[in-house]
């Protein structure tokens, strides 16, 4: 098996990530993703944030600071999630979407391809009858 650990400068700062065991993303030092989350090798976990179990994520996805990605929610290929967003349990988020920082998406909500959510989108999940609707 490969290198368990990667380095990367930024701007004289050394950033410290280890391989997930599931899919070989990468995943932040102060970051947590459940062994049964599938993190792709090309993904990004940023610090303090959490992948829950059973959880995908994507090929190219970059996930910032302070997200939570709940239990089995799934996050589609090359999608950017702000710092501090909340994605519900059972959430779909479709591939090359951005979602910005602050965001919540809620339980079994769906997100399109191609979205682009602003910063402090509240997408509801379905049983609130507003799915795909920000708030």
């Amino acid at each position: 098996m490969g290198k368990q650990f990667e380095e990367f400068e930024d701007g004289g700062v050394v950033l410290k990530y280890r391989r997930h065991s599931n899919g070989r993303g990468l995943i932040a030092m102060t970051a947590k993703a459940d062994p049964t989350a599938f993190v792709a090798p090309s993904a990004y976990v940023e610090a303090d944030s959490r992948i829950d179990r059973d959880a995908r994520i994507g090929e190219g996805t970059w996930i910032e600071r302070d997200v939570i990605v709940g239990r089995g929610a799934l996050v589609g290929a090359n999608v950017r999630l702000g710092a501090g967003t909340v994605v519900g349990p059972g959430a779909q988020i479709g591939s090359h979407s951005r979602v910005g920082a602050g965001s919540t998406i809620g339980a079994a909500a769906r997100i399109p391809h191609d979205s682009n959510l602003p910063a402090g989108s509240r997408i509801r999940s379905p049983q609130s009858g507003d799915l795909g609707r920000a708030a």
